[in-house]
């Protein structure tokens, strides 16, 4: 199997603990461990991440936006999902 032919994985890190993971690239590799090998060494070359996590990208499933308004219109019905239905006591900040 050539280089081309390995699966294609999807990289994300997380640059500081406490942070989310966010999508950084792509990498072709044989498999995970090789897959977060090469992710350390093309994305992390100046200890920018204390995580890393490598997906194949075969297993992610995501909406086209094309279904941008057929997909999130059903939240549109639901007013105490927005954090406008809400009243805060003053003692709360920064939500």
């Amino acid at each position: 199997m050539n280089q081309q032919d390995w699966p294609l994985w999807e990289v994300f890190i997380r640059s500081k603990n406490g942070l989310d993971h966010k999508h950084v690239g792509s990498l072709h590799a044989t498999d995970a461990a090789m897959a977060l090998e090469n992710a350390r060494d093309v994305y992390t070359r100046r200890n920018e991440g204390v995580s890393i996590w490598v997906v194949e990208s075969k297993y992610i499933t995501a909406s086209s936006p094309d279904q941008k308004d057929s997909l999130f219109d059903p939240a549109e019905d639901k007013i105490y999902r927005h954090p406008t239905f809400y009243t805060l006591p003053d003692e709360v900040k920064h939500i």
